[in-house]
This record gives structure tokens, C-alpha cells and sequence, in this order.
């Protein structure tokens, strides 16, 4: 994975509650074996009509909306099903970083093993954000290390964040990077001789 420290990027607002995994990435696209590639089929069924058309009234179909990196929504972010091809779907599109005042716990889990940053911050402070983020070009700014996260306009908020994620996210690490780090501690219990049970 990509490590996250301080990252910068453009907004895009989703103002809407409840947002499940079903819609960030429909059933029908799941039959996919790669990690990459759920980009295209983001918020499928919001996106594009009948006739595979972009809705104009969907937000990320928006042009102040194009290349943004960063999805500001509103509460209960990724309920639903556990799939994890919903975090797959949002990085492969190009979302780094979700806030929001609440996730389904098993999302913002998923979100964290495949390199997104989820952050909880209040209603009030996400309000905020979404009346700021209606403005073409707004960026924001996440410095993970300290926790905090500003704009260029004066908004600064404090996010609170796992120590074990943190050092995941901030080191590029998966879990299996984690193993890999005691290759040597497990290459010496498998050359140790184990001994015979007795009968």
C-alpha cells in the first residue's frame, strides 16, 4: 500500500446518510477475482441511467467533483454488508481519505487494510465541511502523524485514529507486512527440531 502521512487533495461532497456497501459497489460487479479495477463501477446504480449514461444530479459526476481524492459524506458511512470490495472500489476510483460523523465498523476496518484513511469527525464539523466543499477546488489537508486536518480558508479539526492503523497507513503496511517483518524469528522456529512425541 501507499503510505499516507500528510496528504493533500480536492474534495467532493456527498451529502447523503446511510450510504451501504450495496450501493458504493452492487452486487453484480462482485464476481471479479482482481482487487483492481471496481473503480469504474462505483456508486453504479447513482451514476449512469438504464442506458449506462452519467446522471447529471449525481454528484461525482459534477465537474467541480472530477479528481477528487478526498469524499466527505454523511453519517453511518459503508453500512450494510462486509464486502470488501467497497473500500477496493472507492481507492481504485481514486479516494484516499472518507470523512464522516460515523462508519459500520466492519467498513472502516476494510477501509484501513486496503490503505484508506477513515475519519470521524462531528456533525457539526462535517456540516461545515460540506457547505465549504460546494466551492470549486476545495482541498484539504490530513497530517495523519498529528492527527489533524485543515483547510487553506481557517477550518482545523482534530480526528482521533488507532495507534496500530496509524502506524499501518503511515508505514504503507498491510497485515501481511507486518508478518514479513519477523521472517527471520519465524524462519528459525521452522529450522528448530521438533521433538518426537513418545507413544
Amino acid at each position: 500500500m501507499e503510505p499516507i502521512k500528510v496528504f493533500t487533495g480536492k474534495a467532493a461532497v456527498m451529502d447523503r446518510k446511510n450510504v451501504d456497501t450495496d450501493q458504493i459497489i452492487p452486487k453484480q460487479f462482485l464476481k471479479r477475482i482482481e482487487r483492481s479495477g471496481f473503480g469504474q463501477f462505483l456508486f453504479f446504480n447513482w451514476r449512469f441511467d438504464e442506458e449506462g449514461n452519467d446522471r447529471a444530479d449525481f454528484e461525482l459526476n459534477q465537474e467541480q467533483n472530477k479528481g477528487a481524492s478526498i469524499l466527505i459524506a454523511g453519517e453511518n458511512f459503508g453500512c450494510g454488508s462486509s464486502r470488501e470490495h467497497a473500500p477496493w472500489a472507492l481507492l481504485d476510483y481514486g479516494f484516499n481519505i472518507v470523512i464522516a460523523p460515523s462508519f459500520a465498523d466492519i467498513f472502516r476496518n476494510n477501509c484501513m487494510k486496503n490503505g484508506i484513511v477513515p475519519i470521524v469527525l462531528t456533525e457539526e464539523q462535517v456540516a461545515e465541511l460540506m457547505k465549504k466543499g460546494v466551492e470549486p477546488g476545495y482541498e484539504l489537508t490530513i497530517d495523519l502523524p498529528t492527527q489533524k486536518l485543515f483547510d487553506q480558508s481557517g477550518f482545523e479539526a482534530e480526528f482521533e485514529f488507532h495507534p496500530y492503523w496509524k502506524e499501518m497507513l503511515i508505514n504503507g503496511w498491510d497485515e501481511i507486512s507486518i508478518t514479513e517483518q519477523y521472517e527471520e524469528q519465524i524462519k528459525s522456529y521452522e529450522q528448530q527440531k521438533m521433538p518426537i512425541s513418545s507413544i
